[in-house]
């Protein structure tokens, strides 16, 4: 394994640190991916507390033949400056479609890298937002979603804290006030003209607008246009997104198309590593606790990235 750093959108207004890990022998062009993050401000590694899910598949998939290129999210690096510069204009766009669009261009213009076979992994939020990438421009090979969903990310939002207002724990009480707090903020979105959508703030800096505009297509609209070859990859023990919920209705909503594959692993979180909680009050020992992923799951994504050679 051999991993260089690297800096994605080096002559853009937001620079990224990041890593490309390449298998040893780069002797012939190699197959390769991009991944992209999760909600939230993320570093390369996509570390949360002791989790580190982007680092464990890139050193596992360069031991399958596999380059990756993993770079800090850009509200991670320039976090301040990005509200600065976009304000209520700012849209997943801005936070993480335009970076992985670059990405994507890095590696297909690597000479180790065989342009025709670069991938899009996204996690979470990442796996919502990968075949958007896909239709903006990044012309992927093909697509693995970890841990994605079909519904919008305002669905998402909701739907947690009515889990934690349930939770038999002394914080479900917090829980519940926030959700009697956030729930009703949604209502008639799509009815608001932008320029309204922009003026309303969901919390801290987050607007309307940014729901709206992400809303306005799903991950299963995007894919129904489109014929490339998609793992979607979920844990069983997963409490942000939920096997019985949202993998079903992926396979639901896309039953007939083609290039479609499903993997779901009943023991593993939404990180994919060994569930230890069924509860999302308990997200922080659940990520508290050191594990890694295992070969199961990164021999499965590079069966897909090989098999679509």
């Amino acid at each position: 394994m051999v991993c260089e750093r690297v800096i994605v959108g080096e002559a853009s207004e937001f620079p990224l640190n990041g890593m490309l890990t390449l298998p040893e022998d780069c002797t012939a062009p190699v197959p390769a991916l991009v991944m992209v993050h999760g909600s939230g401000a993320s570093n390369m590694d996509e570390k949360v507390m002791k989790l580190t899910p982007f680092k464990d598949l890139a050193e596992g998939l360069a031991a399958h033949g596999i380059a990756t290129l993993r770079y800090d999210k850009r509200s991670f690096a320039h976090g301040r400056k990005l509200l600065k510069r976009y304000g209520s204009e700012l849209t997943v766009k801005e936070e993480v479609i335009d970076d992985a669009l670059l990405a994507v261009q890095m590696l297909k213009s690597d000479p180790r890298v065989d342009p025709r076979r670069v991938h899009v992994l996204g996690h979470s939020m990442g796996a919502m937002l990968a075949p958007r990438i896909d239709a903006e421009g990044a012309g992927a090979r093909g697509l693995i979603m970890m841990a994605g969903t079909p519904y919008r990310l305002e669905d998402i939002v909701l739907r947690q804290l009515k889990q934690g207002g349930a939770a038999a724990s002394p914080l479900r009480l917090i829980a519940r006030l926030e959700d009697r707090l956030f729930s009703g903020k949604f209502d008639g979105l799509y009815d608001l003209d932008d320029e309204t959508a922009k003026r309303k703030r969901f919390a801290g800096g987050t607007t309307l607008y940014y729901f709206k505009e992400m809303g306005r297509r799903t991950a299963a609209d995007y894919l129904l246009e489109s014929d490339k070859p998609v793992l979607i990859m979920q844990g069983g023990k997963d409490f942000q997104v939920l096997a019985q919920d949202d993998f079903a209705q992926f396979q639901r909503l896309l039953v007939g198309r083609e290039n479609t594959s499903y993997k779901l692993y009943p023991e593993l979180n939404h990180c994919f590593v060994e569930g230890l909680y069924d509860d999302i009050l308990k997200a922080s020992k659940e990520y508290g606790t050191e594990r890694h992923i295992g070969e199961r799951v990164i021999a499965d994504i590079a069966a897909f990235v090989h098999g679509c050679a």
